[in-house]
């Protein structure tokens, strides 16, 4: 028998009861289990209020009244002794529960009390808790938040019609003394004015009242007072959180008043303005005008040398709203010589937040022709490199857009060994607009900068490129400056044949060959086209790019470039404008027929290659364009021609089609590259004619050939055979014949997507940038002189990028060339001098290619070659 059975009844009885429960004892002995099971649910089930702090009631057991009485009340001893001893494995004596029971219902009231109204007990009173468990709150601490919160209400709505009754009947009297002539008077008002601003009741009244914030404007600017400005300003910053207050400080002439106290020598009052000012920029309309003309751009460039970087961080931020569209803006701030503290704040610093709207800044700075030079010339290139390792994506990001926009202009910088093996890095990265930037950045810093070349080579930069072209699929955004980056590290630097054999071992030809068919648009055919122009100088890549069907969809771009271009000018003529021609996608035709002839014409150096273009019929194409206005299409097209002359097939081809004629006419072309190639054409076409034709064309090149060299002239003309050219046998052996490219004079990059407006010169084009100025979701696309673009381009591409013309096709312009400049032909009067089209150079028009001898419209379009190719 257990110790409570053991009791005596009338220990057992539950004192203060009126009910009359039926004892455990009491059942029948013969259902033991029943019997404990029931008193187990009657003393171990409920809540005695330890645990959860509130009166629970205890089931009654024979369903007989007693429902409100209380458990502690009513539960004996011997229970409660038997429960703490089963729950807490302790012994407590019947004294000491008892005690505690007590304790627990003479302080029931105060701990609810303690919970929802804490602020009316006494000091120093000691509530014993009922919580067992810290994790398990009672029902009261529960009820306990809610009940504050709803006290908290009902207070905050009394205090607040206090507050407004306060400031509505105050701001009259206070409005007067703001415009006291007594500056103590005024000092006093704008104080109490600045304590009413703290509390939103009162500040929505001071919104509401334009007298008082003309009074404060008034105040602010004519007093000498610190205290005086400090609390104006102060009450100015208040207001400028609702959106009711910044029009009634814009309206009321604030922002000059705000602009002036950023010369202030006092921090808070400082702070006041800044952030006042920034609060206007951001939400009121007409206010970054009224900046402008306060001076406040000169202001803010100043005060980027302070070093709170909380305050730099929201003063960048005001620069970047100010600039943000706006070429005057960034005018100033290029005046007021911000690109240099800018650039000084990315490599000083290293709170995130400051870091990234300094980026931003530099970034909106970075599409302006002007402030480009500035930024790259303060070093900003390494300083926007430093954080493409931080862990803050955002600020990642926007030093990727700036180092984009920025890279055209730093085609001559050295020191990006750094930036460069980062830039490679992020190639595979699984951010899309990371990829997009870096292999556009690259794109630029390789172009005309051979160390650079050498650089990302060694890196493993073409692997890289290759990999991100095959990945990229149909992104063309990701494709065109990633093939521009491999037409550039493809030719004119001592690594250059290796890159170009990279690309084929990393399976890159096929992808290649496959982006110049649909859907591809004109700016990507016209990037890869220039590469496998590249590419086929390695004699290595000829036969893998045959195979793979390069040579007629070469071919086939041709014939649909120029009908295209014949269309147009059919149309021009018909319609008797002077209109230029028209772009397709931003690109000229007259660019895609003038790049895929010089494609065709350094594939046509193998003779595998000769017999299939020979075989798709296109010579008579090319003898046409002989008659072309455009100086650099004759110059492609005769090189062609020189090659497809080398077999005997072709030779015959060429002539039955005509050609002698225009390739007479063309050796007294002003372009030493036209007349030099125009000149082996006929020679080759004339092995098999009789001596005295060979005399006459001996003369006829002669003449043409060295027309500059007075000397030639006083020696005589001699003939082929003179000069030491041998006559061919009835082999018609191919004579060697150098591998050097054509003359070109395009520069690197003018294959990128950015495009020459309309009506402009005919001009090679540079490194491709995005203009881009992002504010948050808003884009802004300007050309590198800050005016909007009017040409339909592709996003994030900047025309008429400055670069160094003219440079990259020229013959003898490759590494391991065997000319030499034209400077240094062979005296002809030397019969020991053999003059073979193997050692004849020819030299860059220089700038020269203007034109000359054309009128009419095609006039502009002489300006300088497409060809964007390094070679």
């Amino acid at each position: 028998m257990s110790a409570y059975q053991q009791m005596p009844a009338s220990q057992r009885q539950m004192s203060g009861s009126s009910s009359n429960y039926m004892d455990v004892s009491d059942m029948p002995m013969e259902n033991k289990q029943q019997q404990t099971m029931m008193w187990q649910n009657t003393y171990l089930g409920g809540d005695s209020g330890i645990q959860s702090g509130v009166t629970t009631q205890a089931p009654s057991i024979s369903s007989k009244g007693g429902q409100d009485a209380e458990m502690e009340a009513e539960m004996d001893g011997s229970g409660m002794m038997f429960d703490w001893e089963q729950g807490f494995n302790q012994g407590f004596s019947q004294e000491q529960v008892n005690e505690m029971n007590q304790q627990l219902n003479q302080t029931r009231s105060q701990r609810v009390r303690a919970a929802m109204f804490p602020e009316t007990l006494e000091e120093g009173v000691q509530i014993p808790s009922a919580q067992v468990h810290p994790d398990q709150p009672t029902s009261v601490q529960r009820l306990a938040e809610p009940s504050q919160m709803l006290k908290h209400a009902v207070v905050n709505l009394i205090n607040y019609q206090d507050d407004t009754d306060l400031a509505t009947r105050a701001i009259p009297e206070l409005t007067k003394l703001l415009n006291d002539e007594d500056q103590v008077v005024v000092s006093q008002a704008a104080m109490m004015v600045h304590q009413l601003s703290k509390k939103e009741a009162s500040r929505h009244a001071i919104m509401n009242s334009p007298q008082m914030i003309a009074a404060l404007v008034r105040a602010m600017t004519n007093t000498n007072d610190i205290e005086t400005t400090r609390c104006a300003a102060g009450t100015l910053h208040n207001l400028s959180h609702h959106r009711q207050g910044l029009l009634a400080i814009f309206k009321s002439g604030g922002i000059p008043a705000l602009v002036k106290l950023l010369s202030s020598p006092v921090e808070s009052v400082l702070f006041y303005a800044i952030t006042t000012l920034h609060n206007l920029l951001l939400h009121q309309e007409g206010s970054k005008m009224a900046v402008r003309l306060a001076g406040g751009l000169q202001k803010m460039v100043q005060l980027l040398q302070r070093n709170n970087v909380k305050f730099l961080a929201i003063c960048t931020d005001c620069l970047q709203i100010l600039a943000y569209g706006n070429q005057e803006s960034k005018l100033i701030i290029l005046a007021s010589g911000g690109p240099a503290e800018l650039v000084r704040i990315m490599r000083s610093y290293t709170y995130e937040k400051l870091l990234w709207t300094t980026s931003r800044v530099i970034k909106v700075l970075s599409v302006c022709s002007s402030n480009k030079p500035a930024i790259v010339e303060a070093g900003g290139l390494q300083a926007l490199a430093m954080h493409l390792g931080h862990q803050s994506q955002r600020l990642v990001q926007n030093c990727l857009w700036t180092l984009r926009n920025l890279s055209d202009a730093a085609t001559k910088v050295d020191g990006m060994e750094i930036l460069l093996q980062m830039l490679v890095q992020l190639l595979t990265s699984s951010d899309i607009n990371v990829v997009t930037c870096s292999a556009g950045i690259l794109s630029n810093l390789t172009c005309n900068n051979q160390n650079n070349k050498v650089l990302v080579c060694q890196m493993g930069g073409i692997e890289a490129l290759v990999r991100t072209i095959l990945q990229a699929g149909d992104r063309e955004d990701i494709t065109e400056p990633a093939v521009c980056a491999l037409r550039h590290l493809t030719s004119r630097h001592p690594e250059s044949d290796m890159a170009q054999n990279a690309v084929r071992l990393n399976f890159g030809l096929p992808t290649l060959v496959k982006l110049l068919h649909p859907p591809s648009r004109w700016p990507l055919i016209k990037a890869v086209v220039g590469l496998i122009r590249n590419l086929a100088l390695c004699p290595a890549n000829h036969a893998p790019l045959r195979e793979h069907g390069a040579l007629p969809r070469i071919v086939q771009l041709l014939i649909r470039a120029h009908q295209d271009t014949q269309r147009q000018r059919a149309s021009m003529a018909s319609n008797s404008s002077q209109q230029s021609s028209g772009y397709v996608d931003g690109v000229r035709m007259e660019e895609i027929v003038e790049g895929t002839v010089g494609a065709l014409h350094i594939l046509a150096r193998e003779a595998h290659n000769r017999a299939v273009i020979r075989g798709l019929n296109c010579i008579p194409l090319f003898v046409q364009l002989l008659y072309s206005p455009i100086e650099n299409i004759q110059r492609v097209a005769a090189g062609v021609l020189c090659e497809l002359a080398s077999d005997k097939e072709g030779a015959e081809v060429i002539e039955q089609e005509g050609a002698t004629a225009p390739l007479t006419e063309l050796l007294h072309s002003r372009n030493e590259g036209v007349a030099t190639y125009a000149a082996a054409v006929l020679f080759r076409m004339s092995e098999d004619k009789p001596q005295d034709y060979k005399k006459r064309l001996s003369t006829e090149l002669t003449s043409s050939l060295f027309r500059g060299d007075p000397m030639t002239w006083n020696e005589g003309a001699p003939n082929l055979d003179e000069i030491g050219i041998p006559p061919m046998d009835d082999s018609y052996q191919t004579p060697p014949y150098s591998q050097q490219p054509p003359p070109d004079h395009g520069s690197e990059n003018s294959l990128q997507s950015g495009n020459v407006p309309q009506g402009g010169p005919y001009t090679p084009q540079g490194p491709h940038t995005p203009s881009m100025e992002t504010l948050d979701s808003v884009n802004e696309i300007e050309s590198s002189s800050g005016a909007p673009s009017t040409v339909n381009q592709a996003p994030g591409y900047e025309s008429q990028a400055p670069v160094d013309s003219m440079q990259g096709l020229e013959i003898g312009s490759q590494q391991g060339s065997n000319f030499g400049p034209m400077d240094h032909l062979p005296d002809l009067s030397q019969g020991g001098q053999d003059l073979n089209f193997e050692s004849l150079d020819i030299p860059p028009q220089g700038q020269g290619h203007t034109g000359q001898g054309h009128t009419g419209q095609d006039q502009s379009a002489m300006g300088a070659a497409w060809f964007d190719t390094d070679l």
